[in-house]
């Protein structure tokens, strides 16, 4: 097979440092009976010294050019390839006895939308490891009150432990990025009744409509659900600005709207 140009419109960037590879497989710590499955896994290079640790590891790849040298490299009862987008990929027809994970070197045009889309299995996922630009993984775990803290943090952190592992400088792809990139591990909290959204449409909406004007105060940017009545109601000043408020606050004012 003639050398692989990457694609710019699946966002193409490949590992090639083996130290930053040996330090993801180190965070990973595969196990066999690990039911473990890599999303985008390109030419190989976590493939490879993954499939040392595993009995069997499911793929998920959208490029066809790159199925094809994975199953000329990789035998097919070691490794099950799955044709299609991440984004679609319904992570619950995934068997096995052992714990769930999930790993991968995200492209960066799908990072968030996948992001999304693996919330809702979070209960079937023991955890989870990515590279991600490193701009946003620094808002997947930033804190209440800081400039990257947004929709994207809320989301993420009512439903997972977020920690940034470390940083990947652009050297380690090829072809190189124009950024820094960083590794997240991604693990599922167990919500108490008290920290639970009663309906997660209503609180997604609810943080979608808090962070949708960062500059404005939540009584106006709450104004369809209640405004001023609904934050004061919650003991939450009105004139506090979205990225003010904890993930337990925007827990609390969802729950109180699905009260009615």
């Amino acid at each position: 097979m003639k050398a692989h140009q990457p694609r710019r419109r699946f966002g193409q960037n490949f590992l090639v440092s083996p130290g930053v590879i040996r330090k993801i497989v180190a965070a990973i710590a595969p196990r066999p009976g690990d039911v473990v499955v890599e999303i985008g896994p390109g030419l190989g290079a976590l493939t490879a010294p993954l499939l040392l640790r595993l009995d069997h590891l499911f793929v998920i790849e959208i490029d066809r050019d790159l199925i094809t040298h994975l199953r000329r490299h990789f035998p097919s009862e070691r490794l099950t390839i799955f044709d299609g987008d991440a984004l679609r990929f319904d992570f619950g027809l995934l068997e096995g006895d052992g714990p769930l994970k999930i790993v991968g070197n995200l492209p960066y045009n799908i990072s968030s939308p996948l992001l999304f889309h693996l919330t809702r299995f979070a209960d079937r996922i023991a955890e989870m490891h990515f590279m991600l630009q490193k701009e946003v993984v620094d808002r997947m775990v930033a804190a209440p009150g800081s400039g990257a803290y947004g929709r994207l943090s809320v989301m993420l952190q009512y439903r997972f432990q977020l920690e940034r592992l470390f940083i990947v400088p652009p050297g380690a792809f090829d072809p190189a990025p124009k950024v820094d990139s960083a590794v997240v591990r991604m693990i599922p909290r167990k919500l108490g009744a008290g920290e639970t959204a009663r309906d997660e449409a209503l609180f997604s909406r609810l943080v979608t409509a808090a962070f949708s004007q960062r500059r404005k105060m939540l009584r106006n940017t709450l104004k369809e659900f209640g405004g001023e009545s609904l934050l004061a109601a919650q003991g939450i000043a009105p004139t506090a600005r979205a990225e003010e408020l904890p993930v337990e606050a925007y827990v609390k004012l969802s729950n109180a709207l699905a009260a009615g």
